[in-house]
């Protein structure tokens, strides 16, 4: 057999992969790169829309990311840390659509409402105290809270219809939540990388063993087509293979890798076909999970934007199944079990018999039974709206305990040689939506020599948050965050339907009238206010009433600035807005206020100048440093 020598060989063509490919051709555009799927195309497991279990995970909303103590306070660490990762996942997709890597942010991002939905006394009482938790943070700037039915009904209207109005309800919502279609991501950069000179992706090709020979690894390489074998030997192996990983990493032999075992779960989602129902629902609705079920089971009333196409999804159902992975063999279990792991297999099984039994249950599930649990969330779902949808397979990490023997862990982990030359990646949620920063581990731990010596800074170049904590820097957070949405087109353009959001501003002569008349007749939501003015949601547009009684009525005083009662605008991405400045300037227009920030450093921080129209018409230009903090209070 012929045998080739590389820097780079990644196994699997996944989001992963795809996600390590690409900062390590970043990094150095020189490394000779290796790609090997046994699928006849990249991300047709995990990372697939249709497989993956949720998408654009950020600790918005997913309560089992902050669990309750025994003393009912609730921890945020693990929610801080995801929320921080997704946000790295964003600045590097935001570079990539830059440098043309990666398509329009369209094809694989959107904005999506973020709700966590709880009801009964006890669960209430719990969102409450998370909500207080997270308010600790300025990752969750911006998350709003309610218990009132009618607010529930403005942000997710299905979700009320139809509810004993008896049993109080809670909700937070975060509006600038996510949702993400990982599997275009990965295919899109996979082919990029396919066409760079050094790097090759073969499909239909599966891994078959892999040994460590002078001081490289040697992978034979199985064509499935032709059947025939290939040596290939490269100085860094990554095994990005999902539920296949764990076989690889035991052929291995290395020592950091004895112990692991494998737990797989299968997924099921119930699919909307009535495309009314679909159009009347746009968040991710997350609640509380079963008792037992693991954290991927966590059920959602879920907006999913997958290629192109606008789908509502319910669920997941989990059940069990002995492949790791959706294409897998029945026999991928057994194979798994050796004389290292057995110990802590079934050590792990016998302290987990609340998730044996929760997943009998599901298994056992009939339709009827599965329509009852949706309608939990959607009271009024009608069976002939939804259909049953097969997702993919995750396969959670059982690993050696000192204390226990064994344990099942739940989320990711990264395994990586002392050398550093080989990488593996094992386990679930939330996988996807972090890739950038497990990568970055990835990198870190296996070539911490290069990165000291010039792929820091590069990386800084990419992330600007590389390196740095957000939940310690509200100034970052903010701005890391503004720039990603202006990056991604995640601001105002997508929440006004392709309208950039106007701004009215007018006297009234009674704030208490005006406020009773344009939230409790018309519909508008109060957002910030001041003693002489309210600003109101007004379909997604910003109107401003000003008290126009006593003193000068034309005015009003606004952080330090006379501010003429009457005026109008736009407010604008902060990029247009500067230009929109400098263009004013340079027509030599006089400024009736000059570009200025205002409120710095408060939630309704904004950029905004005054000028005249021809006819003495006060216009004000505005833009926020975090588009999403439009109506914040």
């Amino acid at each position: 057999m012929a045998e080739e020598v590389h820097d780079v060989v990644l196994v699997g063509a996944g989001i992963m992969s795809a996600t390590l490919g690409t900062l390590l051709r970043e990094l150095d555009p020189g490394l000779s790169v290796r790609i090997f799927e046994r699928m006849d195309t990249a991300a047709t497991e995990s990372s697939d829309a249709w497989n993956n279990a949720g998408t654009g995970h950020s600790a918005f909303c997913e309560l089992n990311y902050t669990p309750e103590g025994p003393d009912g306070s609730v921890d945020v660490t693990k929610a801080v840390r995801i929320a921080e990762q997704f946000e790295l996942s964003k600045q590097l997709w935001a570079a990539l659509v830059a440098s043309g890597a990666l398509p329009a942010p369209e094809r694989f991002i959107r904005t999506v409402p973020h709700l966590a939905f709880v009801w009964g006394e006890d669960a209430v009482a719990f969102l409450h105290a998370r909500f207080r938790a997270m308010q600790g943070s300025p990752l969750f700037a911006g998350m709003e809270i309610s218990t009132d039915p009618e607010q529930l009904a403005e942000w997710a209207p299905l979700i009320m219809e139809g509810r004993d109005p008896s049993v109080p309800v809670a909700a937070t919502r975060m509006a600038i939540g996510n949702d993400v279609d990982f599997g275009t991501i990965a295919r899109s950069l996979i082919g990029r990388l396919d066409t760079l000179p050094g790097v090759v992706v073969h499909y239909g090709h599966e891994v078959r063993d892999l040994r460590r020979e002078d001081g490289v690894w040697r992978v034979t390489v199985h064509d499935l087509d032709s059947r025939t074998d290939r040596v290939v030997r490269t100085r860094f192996l990554f095994l990005g293979a999902g539920g296949g990983t764990l076989e690889l990493l035991e052929a291995s032999g290395i020592p950091e890798g004895a112990g692991f075992g494998g737990f797989p779960v299968s997924g099921q989602f119930l699919r909307c076909t009535n495309p009314d129902v679909i159009a009347r629902h746009e968040a991710k609705v997350y609640g509380k999970a079963a008792v037992g079920a693991p954290p991927m089971s966590v059920p959602h009333l879920d907006t999913r934007w997958i290629e192109g196409q606008r789908n509502l999804l319910f669920g997941p159902y989990a059940g069990f199944s002995t492949k790791f992975l959706k294409q897998g063999s029945y026999l991928d279990l057994l194979k798994s079990i050796g004389i290292d792991n057995i110990a802590p297999l079934v050590a792990a099984g016998a302290q987990n018999l609340d998730l044996t039994r929760y997943l009998v249950g599901q298994v056992l599930l009939d339709p009827e039974d599965r329509l009852a649990m949706l309608r939990q969330y959607l009271p009024g779902a009608r069976d002939e709206d939804w259909e049953l949808e097969i997702a993919g397979q995750r396969v959670q990490i059982i690993k050696r305990d000192p204390d226990r023997v064994g344990r099942l862990q739940f989320g990711t982990e990264v395994v990586t040689s002392a050398d550093g030359s080989i990488a593996a990646l094992l386990g679930a949620s939330p996988g996807a939506s972090t890739a950038v920063a497990i990568m970055l581990d990835v990198i870190t731990r296996c070539f911490p020599e290069r990165v000291q010596a010039g792929w820091d800074a590069r990386l800084r170049e990419l992330l600007q948050s590389w390196g740095r904590s957000l939940h310690d820097d509200p100034a970052l957070c903010a701005q890391v965050r503004a720039r990603s949405i202006r990056a991604l087109n995640l601001g105002f353009k997508r929440r006004a339907g392709g309208i950039v959001p106007f701004h009215l501003a007018f006297p009234v002569s009674d704030l208490a009238a005006t406020e009773a008349f344009y939230v409790g007749v018309l519909g508008a939501r109060a957002a910030r206010r001041d003693t002489r003015w309210i600003d109101f949601d007004f379909w997604g547009h910003q109107i401003s009433a000003h008290l126009g009684t006593g003193g000068d009525p034309s005015h009003n005083d606004v952080d330090g600035e006379s501010i003429p009662v009457r005026h109008f605008g736009v407010v604008l991405d902060w990029d247009a807005w500067e230009a929109l400045a400098a263009r004013v300037r340079a027509a030599g227009v006089p400024f009736r206020i000059a570009p200025t920030v205002r409120f710095p450093g408060e939630v309704g921080e904004q950029g905004t100048f005054f000028v005249d129209d021809p006819s003495g018409n006060a216009l004000e230009f505005k833009s926020f440093r975090d588009p999403e903090r439009l109506f914040a209070t």
